[in-house]
């Protein structure tokens, strides 16, 4: 049976995830270096490639003060609701992405309220770089909060209590004592945010419009130049893509316990 498990195991994953992986690297050598170089070097992908980077950083920002600040409160707080804010921070994993666009556009289009008055003001949302910001913060929002709020309810509040009574400001017991216990938690729930960010598909196809060479992010230059018969392009583009996100968490992984064990 354990012999069973582990081949099962094995097959479920390599058809999954790693042999589809595996085509993906193959079709982007097809072509060598030369066609790599000319992919990466297109004005698509470079500017994909720019706007993915940009939106990235700022999801992984806001879901970064967001995140922590939202665990402090559902951990050392006791309020009405909270049971009911719980359950709309995970609303991002279960609701399908293109949803979460669809949303976005019905409160920021230009044609809405919100929209109409925001675009008075000078700022455009919706098929611009600041909702591809948004939906792309939107559907990363719960991976920060779900790995810190384990670890704070794990370690407890004992030792903030004690920094507080021996005079420490709230501010100074959080950067002395809170965080240096929660880091970990903290840091991988930031590289998943940046996974998950640089991945981001369907909410960012409504909210941008698709425009090449103004508000394509690189998932979408995939799609369009494999729609365009530019497979060696998307081919590329998906390659580089995979790279960095398995590059994130294998970093992560290597590190983690080597600090681990320092610690102990």
């Amino acid at each position: 049976m354990k012999w069973a498990l582990r081949i099962f195991v094995i097959l479920y994953v390599g058809l999954l995830v790693i042999w589809p992986v595996y085509l993906v690297g193959q079709r982007t050598f097809e072509g060598g270096w030369s066609g790599i170089v000319t992919a990466l070097t297109s004005p698509e992908v470079l500017h994909g490639l720019r706007l993915t980077l940009v939106a990235t950083f700022w999801s992984v920002l806001f879901n970064l003060v967001f995140g922590v600040g939202i665990s402090l409160l559902l951990v050392r707080k006791e309020f009405r609701g909270k049971g009911v804010l719980s359950v709309l921070l995970d609303l991002p994993m279960s609701v399908s992405p293109v949803v979460v666009g669809l949303a976005l556009m019905l409160v920021y289009a230009p044609d809405t309220v919100v929209g109409r008055f925001l675009y008075g003001a000078g700022y455009q949302i919706i098929f611009a770089t600041p909702g591809i910001v948004l939906a792309t913060t939107f559907v990363a929002l719960p991976l920060v909060i779900r790995e810190v709020v384990p670890v704070l309810q794990e370690i407890g509040d004992d030792q903030e209590v004690a920094a507080q009574s021996l005079g420490a400001t709230p501010w100074q017991s959080f950067w002395r004592v809170t965080l240096p216990g929660i880091k970990w938690a903290v840091i991988y729930g930031v590289v998943l945010t940046l996974a998950r960010s640089l991945g981001e598909f369907g909410a960012v196809k409504v909210v941008s419009g698709n425009v090449s060479l103004q508000t394509q992010t690189a998932t979408l230059v995939v799609q369009d130049t494999y729609q365009n018969f530019q497979p060696e392009t998307a081919y590329t583009l998906s390659l580089v893509l995979i790279i960095l996100a398995i590059a994130c968490i294998t970093v992560v992984s290597i590190l983690r316990p080597r600090k681990a064990r320092k610690a102990a």
